[in-house]
């Protein structure tokens, strides 16, 4: 602790309360009260607050609103992408979004024509892949490897829907029924992670020595699970179970794994619903009170990559809604 008695300059023996005025006078201690600070206050302080903070306030808040996206493109540009399920829906969006902010995209789909089109709107890739299958997915990768070079960024989006109930009316669910979505949404999305993070962990290091960020997706269905959806909810679940330890793992190697579990969005497999369905559907939703944009989920990647400290967590994106049993 700072003794009184240590404070005896005359810019600071004002400070310290009635006890240290005597010491210096009253005469002495009022003259330079009503000359330094008065002066000090009309001369400095004005000028600092109309030079600096002004100056300030125009260069750095304006430019910190206004030049925003500069910063995101400076992160984003020439960075290999790979996006799966790319040819339709959230992959799509998602894909198409990255390319625009100058990343080097390859679209991975199943329906290589699909991949290829939603390549084709911005100049990337399309590559058909069975994320579900070790040798495709080593294929693919290697393919946008050759194009692109190591792939910095990775979003999983394939998957599939499929409903069942563990009881039907004739008689229990196939067993390749449920061991099918478990290997596409499940072991698909391990397949492609463990891909991307041996390309990432082998790169240069960038800034803060980070390497690489995969984003999987999982659904709010991981939490509240409806009836008829056991094989699409443990495979989601899944996704969410793994991102904790492959955050942890990867870490030392400066690749961050993140996921997103959206809630009811305009994708293709809701867009074969009815159309009173979907507003439905929509109307379900608290707020705001309709399906969720495939460019939203495309928004919410764009920030995950850019924001460094996101890191081995579960993001839902859902509009507050929880689903009902059924």
């Amino acid at each position: 602790m700072v003794k009184h008695d240590a404070l005896r300059n005359p810019c600071q023996g004002w400070f310290l309360g009635v006890g240290n005025i005597p010491r210096r006078g009253v005469g002495d201690f009022a003259t330079w009260r009503a000359g330094n600070i008065a002066a000090w206050r009309a001369g400095n302080i004005a000028t600092w607050r109309v030079g600096n903070i002004a100056t300030w306030r125009v260069g750095n808040i304006l430019r910190g609103c206004a030049g925003q996206q500069d910063v995101t493109d400076m992160i984003l540009r020439e960075q290999a992408a790979v996006v799966t399920g790319g040819g339709s829906g959230l992959g799509a969006a998602t894909a198409a979004l990255l390319a625009s902010r100058g990343c080097r995209v390859a679209v991975l789909d199943i329906n290589k024509v699909a991949a290829e089109a939603s390549a084709a709107r911005f100049g990337g890739i399309g590559i058909a892949c069975d994320v579900a299958d070790g040798p495709s997915g080593e294929a693919a990768m290697a393919a946008a490897r050759a194009a692109h070079g190591p792939a910095r960024i990775l979003v999983n989006c394939a998957g599939v829907g499929t409903a069942g109930r563990i009881v039907g009316r004739d008689g229990p669910l196939a067993l390749e029924a449920f061991e099918r979505v478990i290997r596409i949404n499940l072991i698909g999305s391990f397949n492609m992670l463990r891909l991307a993070a041996a390309e990432m962990t082998a790169a240069d290091p960038l800034e803060e020595n980070e390497r690489g960020v995969i984003i999987n997706t999982a659904s709010i269905a991981a939490y509240e699970g409806q009836i008829g959806q056991p094989a699409y909810a443990a495979s989601k679940a899944g996704v969410v179970g793994m991102t904790l330890p492959a955050a942890r793992e990867l870490a030392r190697a400066g690749v961050r794994v993140v996921t997103i579990a959206p809630g009811l969005f305009h994708t293709p497999m809701v867009e074969g619903l009815p159309t009173e369905v979907q507003a439905s559907l929509g109307a379900s939703i608290p707020y705001p009170p309709r399906l969720g944009r495939p460019e939203e989920y495309a928004a919410l990647v764009e920030h995950i990559v850019t924001n460094r400290f996101l890191n081995g967590e579960v993001i839902r994106l859902d509009g507050a809604l929880r689903m009902a049993p059924r």
